[in-house]
């Protein structure tokens, strides 16, 4: 059976999260954001769906498939 192609989500920081909640700030940490405009990318799933919703308003998404 052949494994399916994992999701990967390239995600930007657009956003300081300077002003927001210690939990907001915690999420983007989380996330591995350390600087305005950083990207990062990480395996789509539920729980990186739950964090990128509750700081959707400081990041971009951009959804890309691996290729291998």
């Amino acid at each position: 059976m052949a494994k399916k192609q994992a999701q990967i989500l390239r995600i930007k920081l657009v956003k300081s999260g300077i002003g927001y909640t210690e939990r907001t700030k915690r999420t983007l940490k989380a996330l591995g954001f350390h600087g305005l405009n950083q990207v990062v990318e990480h395996e789509d799933s539920p729980a990186l769906r739950g964090m990128l919703t509750k700081v959707s308003h400081l990041v971009e998404i951009e959804s890309d498939t691996e290729e291998k």
